[in-house]
């Protein structure tokens, strides 16, 4: 049985979580396709690997969420991301490798990371 420490821990870990994914609609939303296609390909490491790293990072204005089919399958996993007065940018072939990239470049940095957009894959 776990402590009254480990339990509080892990409530605290999983309220985190909880916020990352439920942010206020005007901040910046990065959405997962995860229909089944998505899933099939791999979008759960990689909603995973955005919420983790969103938190990690303390990104209280980045909002985590997923969604269902985003109509390009033969792209997945997809995600969008969605900033306030700015285009939306669709990243394809998504792994959660890439994730570390796009936080720090695109969600901080303000600059997408154009070889992981759908417009690099469509060349």
């Amino acid at each position: 049985m776990k402590s009254l420490e480990e339990l509080a821990a892990i409530r605290d870990k999983m309220k985190q979580t909880v916020n990352t994914r439920e942010a206020a609609h005007d901040s910046t939303r990065v959405v997962v396709g995860m229909a089944t296609c998505g899933i099939a390909a791999g979008a759960r490491p990689v909603l995973n690997a955005f919420t983790e790293e969103v938190a990690k990072r303390d990104l209280s204005d980045v909002m985590v969420t997923q969604t269902g089919c985003i109509g390009i399958c033969q792209y997945e996993p997809v995600v969008e991301v969605f900033r306030p007065g700015e285009d939306k940018v669709t990243y394809v072939k998504m792994t959660a490798d890439m994730v570390a990239k796009v936080v720090s470049d695109h969600l901080i940095g303000g600059k997408p990371v154009t070889e992981y957009t759908i417009g690099a894959a469509t060349r």
